[in-house]
């Protein structure tokens, strides 16, 4: 018998309850709450029969796709965990997550598997199953075709601390950091964040966000909990995401700050209004395209704070909003704001913001494999989310900004300490700062100053970015990048990043859209 907070338990009683209603629907596929818990319980046998059992993680290089769900649920229903890469990761940073994560399994699409030539095989990697009709070449790498759905398997024996999965999210001053999931933890984001949105029976949850990221992943758990429909959508257009919203037929869908500076930028249509559209889970979004993405589309935006290792933290529901706001703390969780050594501010004074939950484990239970930095973030017994934030006094949270070197471009987390990284491997690189510089559309665009070898041949930013593709996930390829005799660095050594963020982007620094740069993969 599994614990009412895991998510076998969660599947078992949505067929129980809905049976027949309509749960999953893509790309022409749909399935019911009954067939969704069926469909997971025969992929947790095929993963069993492959050789997966209790505790083994089993890793996915895949876009949003129906076997990326199943791998998800039947790991979760087996009592191993599913360790989702984003599909943009490449060279070192690949690399570790496959190493570091121990997952004995990779399941890829066919069209990434070229990321893996040129890496090292981890030890404990196995097996890649392949998506895909074509054979593929990967010398040193056993790949085969992904183990077939046997018979309907029991649920296994899993508890709600039970690690479900591990996402991997940026690092800022060393590698990425796997956040251990736990089962209990995806109850509670649907729990949270589907009452935020209000979320009913007869709603349609429409997402074309990555289920790689905690976003789109945990709207399948809202509609889930009570009787809604999930629709995964293929990759975000901008052009084309009031059309498949309506044939989506959603009510419900989800959007980052910079997606609704892309759409605002479309040029007005009958598209806009011609959905059923009327709430969009946007953070992140600035305050001054509140009242016209409403107007235009007619959907109440609604903002609200989570992170990977939390949840649900802070938001109000739709009419409950204030633009340029975070909202209040939401029931069940604590939020102060603290200064360097974690005594709270008063109301008005920026601090760091942490945080702390009352329900068990309805946060991650820590970073795989990081004893050390567990301790660190979860200090105080307070989670440490390393963003400053202001509470006012009626105890609204603000963004302010970011105390941490992480860098987010259009709901992506970049490391700059890996495209640091990236950069110090050509030779004619001898230092290199990656920070941040404000987008045009919201969040930030990606920086970097170098310092060139002493008689180094020439080098030219084109020739820097074309380095760093193969190495880098494309969205952190830096936009921005100027040349300096030597980099401001503090009494310690270490680079003042700061003073490098205040200056920006002057007259001597190069910008690859102005110049008409294409990067050969992503966008």
């Amino acid at each position: 018998m599994t614990g009412p907070l895991t998510i076998p338990a969660m599947l078992e009683r949505g067929a129980d309850l809905h049976g027949d209603r309509p749960l999953l629907r893509m790309d022409g596929l749909a399935r019911s709450y009954a067939e969704m818990r069926d469909q997971v319980a025969c992929q947790a046998d095929a993963l069993a029969r492959a050789g997966i059992g209790r505790g083994d993680r089993v890793a996915a290089l895949c876009s949003n796709r129906i076997e990326l769900l199943d791998l998800i649920l039947g790991c979760a229903w087996l009592g191993a965990t599913a360790v989702p890469i984003n599909t943009a990761a490449r060279g070192a940073q690949l690399e570790h997550v496959l190493s570091d994560s121990g997952a004995r399994a990779l399941l890829a699409e066919g069209d990434l598997l070229e990321a893996l030539a040129i890496i090292e095989r981890p030890p404990a990697l196995d097996v890649v199953w392949a998506l895909g009709e074509q054979p593929v070449e990967l010398p040193g790498w056993t790949v085969e075709p992904p183990p077939r759905p046997g018979d309907a398997r029991p649920a296994a024996e899993v508890d709600p601390g039970d690690t479900a999965a591990i996402l991997y999210t940026s690092g800022t001053t060393g590698p990425a950091k796997g956040v251990r999931c736990p089962q209990a933890q995806f109850h509670w984001w649907a729990a949270n964040v589907g009452d935020q949105l209000e979320i009913g029976p007869e709603d349609i949850l429409y997402t074309c966000l990555p289920v790689f990221h905690t976003n789109a992943l945990t709207a399948f758990f809202q509609a889930l909990r009570v009787g809604a429909t999930y629709h995964l959508g293929e990759r975000f257009s901008a052009s084309r995401f009031w059309a498949r919203a309506a044939e989506a037929d959603a009510t419900v869908t989800y959007l980052l700050g910079a997606m609704v500076a892309m759409l605002l930028a479309q040029p007005a249509g009958e598209a806009d209004r011609a959905h059923r559209v009327t709430r969009a889970l946007a953070p992140a979004t600035p305050a001054n395209l509140w009242e016209a993405f409403g107007e235009r589309f007619g959907v109440q935006l609604v903002e609200g704070y989570g992170s990977t290792e939390t949840n649900g933290v802070i938001g109000m529901r739709a009419g409950e909003q204030r633009p340029g706001w975070m909202g209040r703390v939401r029931p069940g969780f604590e939020a102060r704001v603290v200064d360097e050594h974690d005594a709270e501010v008063p109301a008005g004074v920026g601090g760091e913001l942490v945080l702390r939950h009352g329900e068990p484990f309805s946060f991650a239970t820590g970073y795989h494999g990081m004893p050390e930095k567990t301790v660190e973030a979860w200090r105080n017994l307070w989670f440490h989310t390393g963003d400053r934030v202001v509470r006012d006094a009626e105890g609204w949270f603000r963004f302010s900004d970011r105390l941490k070197d992480s860098i987010r471009r259009r709901g992506e987390n970049i490391s700059s300490y890996e495209v640091e990284q990236a950069l110090l491997t050509h030779p004619a690189v001898a230092g290199a700062a990656v920070f941040a510089v404000p987008s045009e559309l919201a969040e930030d665009e990606v920086a970097a100053a170098i310092v060139l070898e002493p008689g180094a041949a020439a080098v030219t930013p084109e020739e820097l970015l074309r380095h760093c593709e193969p190495r880098l996930a494309y969205f952190a390829v830096p936009r921005y990048v100027e040349f300096a005799e030597r980099l401001p660095l503090t009494e310690n050594g270490k680079v003042r990043k700061a003073v490098l963020r205040e200056r920006g982007v002057t007259d001597a620094t190069w910008d690859r859209e102005a110049a008409g740069f294409q990067l050969r993969r992503g966008r």
